[in-house]
Protein backbone atom coordinates (compact mmCIF):
# COMPACT_ATOMS: atom_id res chain seq x y z
CA UNK A 1 0.00 0.00 0.00
CA UNK A 2 2.72 2.44 0.85
CA UNK A 3 5.84 2.24 0.23
CA UNK A 4 8.85 4.63 0.86
CA UNK A 5 12.78 4.17 -0.14
CA UNK A 6 16.18 6.56 0.60
CA UNK A 7 13.55 9.02 1.73
CA UNK A 8 15.62 12.28 2.01
CA UNK A 9 14.00 15.63 2.54
CA UNK A 10 16.52 18.77 2.97
CA UNK A 11 16.19 23.05 2.30
CA UNK A 12 19.18 24.83 1.72
CA UNK A 13 18.97 28.13 4.13
CA UNK A 14 22.18 30.61 2.25
CA UNK A 15 25.04 28.11 1.71
CA UNK A 16 23.77 25.77 4.43
CA UNK A 17 21.65 22.27 4.00
CA UNK A 18 19.18 22.07 6.68
CA UNK A 19 17.92 17.97 6.34
CA UNK A 20 14.43 17.59 7.93
CA UNK A 21 14.14 13.45 6.58
CA UNK A 22 17.71 11.42 6.39
CA UNK A 23 17.35 7.97 5.11
CA UNK A 24 13.65 6.99 5.50
CA UNK A 25 12.82 3.03 4.38
CA UNK A 26 8.96 2.45 5.05
CA UNK A 27 6.38 -0.40 4.11
CA UNK A 28 2.79 0.25 5.37
CA UNK A 29 0.77 -2.97 4.44
CA UNK A 30 -3.26 -2.73 3.31
CA UNK A 31 -5.38 -2.01 6.52
CA UNK A 32 -2.35 -1.79 8.58
CA UNK A 33 -2.45 1.17 11.30
CA UNK A 34 0.40 2.57 11.72
CA UNK A 35 1.78 5.46 14.67
CA UNK A 36 4.58 7.97 13.71
CA UNK A 37 5.79 9.23 16.98
CA UNK A 38 8.87 11.38 17.79
CA UNK A 39 10.05 15.06 19.72
CA UNK A 40 8.98 18.15 17.49
CA UNK A 41 11.53 18.75 14.60
CA UNK A 42 12.34 15.39 14.27
CA UNK A 43 10.52 15.14 10.38
CA UNK A 44 6.96 13.65 11.60
CA UNK A 45 4.79 16.12 9.53
CA UNK A 46 6.68 16.62 6.39
CA UNK A 47 6.94 12.87 5.91
CA UNK A 48 3.05 12.69 6.10
CA UNK A 49 2.92 15.96 3.86
CA UNK A 50 5.13 13.91 1.28
CA UNK A 51 2.91 10.93 1.73
CA UNK A 52 0.09 13.17 0.68
CA UNK A 53 2.18 14.40 -1.92
CA UNK A 54 1.71 17.81 -0.71
CA UNK A 55 5.68 18.46 -0.72
CA UNK A 56 7.79 16.56 -3.10
CA UNK A 57 11.01 15.11 -1.73
CA UNK A 58 14.29 15.79 -2.26
CA UNK A 59 15.09 12.20 -2.88
CA UNK A 60 13.94 8.70 -3.01
CA UNK A 61 10.94 6.88 -4.15
CA UNK A 62 7.31 7.52 -2.22
CA UNK A 63 4.38 4.80 -3.67
CA UNK A 64 1.05 5.39 -2.10
CA UNK A 65 -1.74 2.51 -3.42
CA UNK A 66 0.42 1.46 -6.30
CA UNK A 67 1.51 5.20 -7.28
CA UNK A 68 4.70 6.42 -7.52
CA UNK A 69 4.25 10.39 -6.31
CA UNK A 70 7.39 11.56 -6.94
CA UNK A 71 6.82 11.30 -10.64
CA UNK A 72 3.36 12.98 -10.81
CA UNK A 73 2.55 16.06 -12.24
CA UNK A 74 0.39 18.82 -9.86
CA UNK A 75 -2.90 17.85 -11.73
CA UNK A 76 -2.83 13.72 -11.13
CA UNK A 77 -1.18 14.55 -7.42
CA UNK A 78 -4.41 16.56 -7.00
CA UNK A 79 -6.71 14.15 -8.35
CA UNK A 80 -4.96 11.34 -6.63
CA UNK A 81 -5.23 13.06 -2.94
CA UNK A 82 -9.11 13.04 -4.17
CA UNK A 83 -10.21 9.64 -4.89
CA UNK A 84 -7.63 7.77 -2.85
CA UNK A 85 -6.60 10.17 0.44
CA UNK A 86 -8.22 11.33 2.90
CA UNK A 87 -6.47 14.06 5.49
CA UNK A 88 -7.57 15.11 8.96
CA UNK A 89 -5.59 17.99 9.93
CA UNK A 90 -5.14 19.35 14.18
CA UNK A 91 -6.21 22.48 12.61
CA UNK A 92 -9.47 21.02 10.82
CA UNK A 93 -9.12 23.40 7.98
CA UNK A 94 -13.20 23.72 7.60
CA UNK A 95 -14.40 26.69 4.93
CA UNK A 96 -15.74 29.03 7.76
CA UNK A 97 -18.57 29.95 5.41
CA UNK A 98 -19.85 26.27 4.20
CA UNK A 99 -22.19 24.66 7.13
CA UNK A 100 -21.25 20.97 8.23
CA UNK A 101 -22.81 19.45 5.68
CA UNK A 102 -21.32 21.64 2.65
CA UNK A 103 -18.00 21.40 3.81
CA UNK A 104 -18.30 17.21 4.22
CA UNK A 105 -19.80 17.08 0.27
CA UNK A 106 -16.88 19.55 -1.06
CA UNK A 107 -14.34 16.89 -2.10
CA UNK A 108 -17.23 14.95 -4.28
CA UNK A 109 -18.75 18.41 -5.89
CA UNK A 110 -14.86 18.51 -7.05
CA UNK A 111 -15.24 15.17 -8.38
CA UNK A 112 -18.47 15.62 -9.84
CA UNK A 113 -20.23 12.94 -7.86
CA UNK A 114 -23.77 12.93 -8.41
CA UNK A 115 -24.93 11.49 -5.06
CA UNK A 116 -22.40 13.89 -2.81
CA UNK A 117 -25.16 15.16 -1.00
CA UNK A 118 -26.70 11.67 0.12
CA UNK A 119 -22.82 10.43 0.87
CA UNK A 120 -22.53 13.56 3.11
CA UNK A 121 -25.60 13.13 4.81
CA UNK A 122 -24.41 9.44 5.48
CA UNK A 123 -20.98 10.63 6.43
CA UNK A 124 -22.02 13.29 9.00
CA UNK A 125 -24.40 10.39 10.58
CA UNK A 126 -21.51 8.13 10.95
CA UNK A 127 -19.92 10.55 13.01
CA UNK A 128 -22.89 11.32 15.07
CA UNK A 129 -23.71 15.30 13.76
CA UNK A 130 -26.71 14.38 11.48
CA UNK A 131 -28.75 16.93 14.08
CA UNK A 132 -25.61 19.60 13.50
CA UNK A 133 -25.46 19.81 9.36
CA UNK A 134 -26.56 22.97 8.81
CA UNK A 135 -23.92 24.72 11.16
CA UNK A 136 -21.52 26.77 10.60
CA UNK A 137 -18.00 25.58 12.27
CA UNK A 138 -18.40 28.59 14.07
CA UNK A 139 -20.99 27.40 15.65
CA UNK A 140 -20.04 23.64 16.68
CA UNK A 141 -17.41 23.12 19.07
CA UNK A 142 -13.64 22.01 18.78
CA UNK A 143 -14.73 17.76 18.76
CA UNK A 144 -18.20 19.13 16.85
CA UNK A 145 -15.63 20.34 13.92
CA UNK A 146 -12.90 17.59 14.31
CA UNK A 147 -15.73 14.77 13.47
CA UNK A 148 -16.81 17.11 10.75
CA UNK A 149 -13.22 16.73 9.46
CA UNK A 150 -12.99 13.26 9.83
CA UNK A 151 -16.34 12.81 7.89
CA UNK A 152 -14.69 15.10 4.85
CA UNK A 153 -11.83 12.90 4.69
CA UNK A 154 -13.83 9.28 4.72
CA UNK A 155 -16.30 10.61 2.70
CA UNK A 156 -14.68 9.62 -0.41
CA UNK A 157 -13.98 6.34 0.84
CA UNK A 158 -10.03 6.35 0.78
CA UNK A 159 -7.61 3.80 0.54
CA UNK A 160 -5.70 5.95 2.98
CA UNK A 161 -6.12 7.63 5.84
CA UNK A 162 -3.36 10.48 6.92
CA UNK A 163 -3.79 12.08 10.43
CA UNK A 164 -1.42 14.61 11.65
CA UNK A 165 -2.34 14.98 15.33
CA UNK A 166 -6.45 14.72 15.37
CA UNK A 167 -6.45 15.39 18.71
CA UNK A 168 -4.49 18.10 19.71
CA UNK A 169 -6.01 20.83 19.43
CA UNK A 170 -8.76 18.87 21.49
CA UNK A 171 -9.01 19.15 25.35
CA UNK A 172 -8.31 14.92 27.08
CA UNK A 173 -12.11 13.78 27.38
CA UNK A 174 -13.05 14.97 23.64
CA UNK A 175 -9.86 14.17 22.36
CA UNK A 176 -10.15 10.19 23.13
CA UNK A 177 -13.66 10.59 21.76
CA UNK A 178 -12.78 11.75 18.22
CA UNK A 179 -9.62 9.14 18.59
CA UNK A 180 -12.18 6.09 19.50
CA UNK A 181 -14.62 7.45 16.54
CA UNK A 182 -11.45 7.61 13.98
CA UNK A 183 -10.53 3.82 14.89
CA UNK A 184 -13.36 2.71 14.70
CA UNK A 185 -14.29 4.28 10.93
CA UNK A 186 -11.13 3.20 9.69
CA UNK A 187 -11.55 -0.41 11.35
CA UNK A 188 -15.02 -0.79 10.20
CA UNK A 189 -13.92 0.57 6.47
CA UNK A 190 -10.42 -1.37 6.30
CA UNK A 191 -8.54 1.78 5.84
CA UNK A 192 -4.93 2.20 6.38
CA UNK A 193 -4.08 4.97 8.61
CA UNK A 194 -0.75 6.62 9.19
CA UNK A 195 -1.15 8.53 12.62
CA UNK A 196 0.96 11.12 13.25
CA UNK A 197 0.58 11.80 17.17
CA UNK A 198 2.73 12.75 20.21
CA UNK A 199 -0.16 10.65 22.55
CA UNK A 200 1.49 7.86 23.41
CA UNK A 201 -1.77 5.63 24.10
CA UNK A 202 -3.21 7.10 20.76
CA UNK A 203 -0.07 5.60 19.10
CA UNK A 204 -0.17 2.37 20.72
CA UNK A 205 -4.07 1.66 19.60
CA UNK A 206 -1.98 1.21 16.24
CA UNK A 207 -0.67 -2.08 15.14
CA UNK A 208 2.90 -1.01 14.50
CA UNK A 209 4.65 2.48 15.75
CA UNK A 210 7.73 3.61 14.25
CA UNK A 211 9.92 6.64 16.13
CA UNK A 212 11.57 9.54 13.79
CA UNK A 213 14.18 11.31 15.79
CA UNK A 214 16.68 13.70 13.69
CA UNK A 215 14.71 12.96 10.71
CA UNK A 216 15.92 9.64 10.58
CA UNK A 217 13.94 6.24 11.60
CA UNK A 218 15.26 5.24 14.90
CA UNK A 219 12.74 2.33 15.79
CA UNK A 220 9.86 0.04 14.48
Amino acid sequence: MITIRELQKFYLQGESEIRVLNGIDLHVESGETLAVVGPSGSGKTTLLSILAGLEQPSKGVVSVDGRDLTIMSEAALGEFRGRSLGIVFQQFHLLPNLNALENVSLPLDIQGVRNAEQRAVEALRSVGLEQRMAHLPSELSGGECQRVAIARALVVQPRVLLADEPSGNLDVQTGTQVMDLLFDLVIKNGTTLVLVTHNREHALRCQRQIELKGGRLVAS
